[in-house]
């Protein structure tokens, strides 16, 4: 089974507590802090594997989740580092966060991207001794791994993409020139799944050629689920468009050609300026004759390589695979500097955005990455740990960010799962 979208729920690991701790030895009453941090929570993290041309398994595993770190403890000893979880995916494969949000893209086998952060260990309380406060009595707690839902959704990465109506004889083509073994028989349809063969062509250049299943009127729009289809062309250097000149499953192959063509740049993502070689087949039946003749004299006229074959004979094939291997020569360069640039891996910037959002006369929800870590590391059952807190966000600047929002003394202020009382008396 073919499978190109999945859903994901991620979670990366937690991070460890830090450790309150002090040093206890015979003869040392006052030895001081000496408690250690938490291990760093494990990330979950996908990795490109060209063995795999499917997301079939994320269909019956949708939950991952990487471990956590271990805790602190005296003697200023660390918690382990959680592992990370590793996810195998196909190359060519994109994954999106929430409602679409692009997370990053593997194109090469071996291709890593981190789709979940575990959270930080927390600090021991060594971490906070200083020349005033020389025993501090609190530790952090570990951070939370992000939790998220994923969608990833896989291209096909192929060299040559064979186009066209259902029942033109681009499965029988590929099985010719490969030993791709698609679904062969004489209803439209028969492909439902993209195909891959890897041709050799007469000068020995090897290529992947991928069979997309047959394209119909409107399937830019979604009409025989031609959306999903098309969305497999987009990475293919040169498309061959193959036309059925027999015309005994549909009239005019020269209409279907243009049919086709205007599928294709509706959909967009510039799959009308690809070079294209326009493939008529099944000139070993008598009726293509006529249409032969007529399709030859309509692509001269429109400047367009046109190459007649028979997948049954053979004839044509071979002056097919090497105009085809002349043109993934020429494209190859392109289109692999092309992909290198339009890989992003989307990471946060350097600089921490603060935002004040109003949400209720007196409620405002404060939002800072650097902010509601510190809140979600917080033992609000420790005294001093809020105390700590407190310094920390007004030498953050949150009173002001606040204060410019209109915020007023007894206001509510929301920061990750936590309330406070505005009071910047304080």
């Amino acid at each position: 089974m073919f499978v190109d979208e999945a859903k994901i729920f991620i979670r990366a690991g937690n991070g460890g507590n830090g450790c309150m701790s002090m040093r206890r030895e015979k003869y040392r009453p006052k030895g001081g802090p000496d408690g250690g941090d938490g291990g760093r929570g494990g990330n979950v993290v996908i990795t490109a594997d060209s063995g795999l041309t499917t997301l079939i398994d994320f269909q019956w595993h949708r939950h991952y989740r990487a471990k956590s770190g271990t805790h602190g403890q005296g003697q200023k000893k660390h918690g382990r580092d959680g592992e990370d979880i590793k996810l195998i995916v196909p190359v060519g494969t994109i994954a999106y966060e929430g409602r679409g949000k692009r997370i990053g893209e593997l194109i090469h086998p071996g291709d890593t991207l981190t789709i979940a952060t575990g959270g930080m260990g927390g600090r021991g309380n060594t971490q906070f001794a200083t020349p005033i406060k020389k025993a501090p009595a609190f530790a952090e707690r570990g951070e939370p791994g992000e939790e998220k839902e994923i969608k990833l959704e896989l291209k096909l990465l192929a060299d040559v993409g064979l186009v066209g109506y259902p029942n033109v004889g681009k499965s029988t083509l590929i099985s010719r020139v490969s030993a791709a073994k698609p679904k062969i028989a004489s209803y439209p349809f028969t492909t439902l799944t993209p195909n891959l063969g890897v041709v050799v062509a007469p000068d020995q250049q090897s290529f992947v050629m991928a069979d997309i299943p047959g394209l119909i009127e409107g399937a830019h729009e979604g009409k025989g689920l031609g959306d999903r289809f098309l969305k497999h062309i987009e990475r293919t250097a040169v498309l061959l468009h193959v036309i059925d000149l027999s015309g005994i499953e549909r009239d005019d192959p020269i209409e279907d050609y243009k049919t086709v063509r205007k599928e294709l740049a509706g959909y967009g993502k510039d799959l009308i300026g690809r070079p294209t070689i326009i493939v008529g087949t099944k000139i070993d039946l008598p009726e293509s004759a006529k249409n032969l003749t007529r399709a030859a004299n309509y692509f001269e006229e429109q400047g367009k390589l046109f190459v007649p074959v028979s997948s049954v004979t053979g004839e044509g094939v071979e002056k097919l695979l090497y105009e085809t291997s002349v043109l993934v020569k020429e494209e190859r360069k392109n289109i692999s500097e092309t992909l290198e640039q339009s890989v992003k891996i989307y990471k946060p910037g350097s600089v921490d955005k603060v935002e004040v959002e109003k949400i209720s006369d007196r409620a405002w929800k404060l939002k800072s990455k650097k902010i509601e870590r510190l809140v979600k590391m917080t033992d609000f059952l420790n005294e001093e740990a809020v105390d700590y807190l407190r310094d920390r966000l007004k030498q953050l600047g949150m009173d002001e960010h606040l204060h410019k929002a209109g915020a007023q003394a007894g206001d509510d202020v929301i920061i990750a799962k936590a309330t406070f009382e505005f009071d910047p008396s304080q």
